[in-house]
């Protein structure tokens, strides 16, 4: 009886530990199929998509703290007033003219395109050259002063809002460009480093306070230029833009004169006018030099579409 007692819990100790064994392997294969299923379903969670319209409406912020958003006009970073003065105050130009180094003049493309330029100089407006503008829908950058724009706040911002403008900087007070005072026909320019940047960016923010528009070029009253008040200008975030066809003289040609200085252009002009001489007949010469251009094949462009090939 002594042996079949001694066997009975052999038998119970054997069944009990294959029990505990088994208990172990099944919560062990449990837990293995709970981390499969785990890992399962973290594959194929989905993935949250970022906001399809994030890149259009990222605010990034500026180096002095503005915040600008994609897709809006962001203006060039520019260099201070105090910082100009220290880069150029011991810097004298050699040169003074239309033709000055980093002033553009042309566009450099076999392209059979043409930029036509009309400066707003004085308080006047020659309504009806920018109608026939508007009628043909033919391009044209606008240089404003601040004086024109003080007079036609509203008028600016309409053409602004015209897709086939694009409107440029003519100086707050319409000078020639000179950090030393030069005079160009008889108008006294810009003094010293300071007017030369009150001047162009004065006016800047003037266009940008009534548009929201960033002006990209800058022509100077008269046109004239010294090649240090030109690199100021390029501080400023614009392009010193004058031309290679005269096509009005300052609103004195004829309108047959007009016409002959149009047809003689070469592919990548830039033409000059006015559109502040309403009693001249720029409206009539551009118009016969328009429709002999366009039958000669070309095409009439605004500036900032050639920006890369101002030359």
């Amino acid at each position: 009886m002594g042996k079949n007692f001694v066997g009975i819990i052999m038998i119970v100790s054997l069944l009990l530990l294959a029990a505990c064994n088994g208990d172990t392997e099944e919560e062990q294969s449990l837990e293995d199929q709970e981390t499969i299923e785990q890992e399962q379903s973290l594959e194929e969670e989905p993935q949250e998509d970022p906001d399809p319209t994030e890149d259009d409406e990222t605010i990034e912020e500026g180096e002095e703290g503005e915040t600008l958003e994609k897709g809006q006009d962001e203006e060039t970073v520019v260099l201070s007033l105090e910082e100009i003065q220290e880069r150029y105050q011991d810097q004298e130009p050699e040169e003074w003219g239309e033709w000055v180094t980093g002033v553009k003049t042309r566009i450099d493309t076999e392209d059979r395109v043409i930029a036509l330029t009309f400066d707003a100089c004085g308080g006047a407006y020659d309504r009806a050259l920018i109608e026939y503008l508007k009628e043909k829908e033919i391009p044209a950058t606008l240089f404003i002063s601040g004086e024109w724009i003080d007079n036609h706040p509203d008028t600016l911002v309409a053409l602004w809002e015209n897709p086939i403008f694009d409107i440029a900087n003519h100086g707050k007070d319409h000078k020639p460009l000179s950090v030393q005072g030069n005079s160009a026909y008889g108008i006294p320019g810009t003094a010293s480093i300071e007017e030369v940047y009150e001047e162009v960016y004065g006016n800047h923010l003037k266009i940008k306070e009534l548009t929201g528009h960033a002006s990209k070029f800058f022509r100077s009253g008269t046109a004239y230029y010294d090649e240090v008040a030109v690199k100021i200008v390029e501080d400023l975030g614009e392009i010193a833009v004058n031309y290679n066809v005269l096509g009005d003289a300052g609103g004195t040609f004829t309108a047959n004169q007009i016409y002959e200085s149009m047809v003689q252009a070469e592919p990548g002009a830039i033409m000059l006018f006015h559109m502040n001489h309403p009693d001249s007949d720029i409206a009539e010469g551009v118009k016969l030099g328009v429709e002999a251009l366009l039958e000669e094949g070309f095409e009439f462009v605004l500036l900032k579409v050639y920006m890369d090939k101002l030359q």
